[in-house]
């Protein structure tokens, strides 16, 4: 039954569990002094054998110590489920506990939907942990962490409005609601719209106007770009969640961006958000990447060799 415990909760069983299988605290000693069961950090939590150390024994080992009902939440949380890093261990549990030096213990009784267990470790979902981090990140920090538990698809839009709802008071709830207002506005901007207010940025800050929805050959595949300056090899290509909204569409595209820029082409990537919020910066960046490009074309053109010239191959 240990044996079996500590398979699933990363090598670590806590005291207070074997004593609900039933075991007294005379066979727990024994086994300690057996080497059986290995003290850790942890209050009244042990490794199971020789188990080497790892980050998740150790947010193991902090979820049991701190009893039935703790989980990982807060930063660790979005640490262990991969869209933030964290230098701090956290837990969530039902009843005040003082912190432990190295691990911070925040105090809440948790809905059963806002837990869930992730190898092994008990711990608060995606939702409930951006909630949680919400208060403490800038916007721009929370909008990437966002950003990269969609990539990885574990955020769920729906769960997280729930949440909101659930706890409209919470710090940082402001911000949560700000974001999803603004994705949730961008995701229907169709590709047609979003390129109709690029070609209005372009033309109102004096750039030359690009061909768009052009068909080029890239290793004998014929593939369409959505703006492009010929002469000066760069592309635009214009991010909208029609058509960029799955995992599977990003990593295709950004395959075949490496594959353009290896042909020799300049591939930027402009997001409804970028055309809102960032629209002179976009220029600016724009109009310096056409400049760039005719001057490392003069600079080509006369580092060419002449005809006739000392470098050109004799017959």
């Amino acid at each position: 039954m240990i044996a079996e415990l500590a398979e699933r909760q990363q090598g670590r069983v806590a005291r207070w569990q074997l004593r609900e299988l039933g075991i007294g605290p005379d066979a727990i000693n024994r086994r300690i002094r057996a080497g059986r069961l290995r003290r850790t950090p942890a209050r009244g939590v042990y490794a199971v054998g020789h188990r080497i150390a790892s980050r998740k024994a150790t947010w193991m080992e902090a979820v049991l110590e701190a009893g039935p009902g703790a989980v990982l939440s807060h930063r660790a949380a979005a640490a262990h489920w991969g869209f933030l890093r964290s230098g701090r261990v956290e837990v969530t549990v039902p009843r005040a506990l003082r912190t432990r030096r190295g691990i911070v213990r925040h105090h809440a009784v948790l809905h059963p939907d806002e837990v869930t267990v992730l190898d092994g470790i008990p711990v608060t979902t995606v939702a409930r942990t951006l909630l949680d981090v919400a208060a403490g990140l800038q916007r721009r920090d929370l909008e990437r962490a966002i950003h990269e538990a969609e990539y990885l698809r574990l955020y769920d839009d729906r769960e997280l409005a729930a949440l909101i709802d659930r706890h409209p008071r919470r710090p940082g709830v402001p911000k949560l609601r700000a974001i999803r207002a603004e994705r949730n506005a961008h995701r229907h901007v169709s590709r047609r719209e979003l390129e109709h207010r690029f070609l209005a940025l372009v033309a109102e800050q004096g750039l030359p106007r690009p061909e768009v929805n052009v068909h080029l050959e890239l290793d004998g595949e014929l593939i369409e770009v959505d703006c492009l300056w010929r002469k000066q090899r760069l592309i635009v290509e214009l991010d909208g969640w029609a058509a960029h909204g799955t995992r599977r569409a990003y990593e295709r595209d950004r395959e075949r961006d490496r594959r353009l820029v290896r042909a020799g082409w300049r591939v930027v990537r402009v997001t409804p958000t970028q055309l809102e919020r960032q629209a002179e910066a976009l220029a600016r960046d724009c109009r310096a990447l056409l400049a760039q490009a005719e001057v490392d074309s003069r600079a080509s053109v006369r580092l060419a060799p002449a005809a006739g010239d000392a470098t050109s191959p004799r017959r």
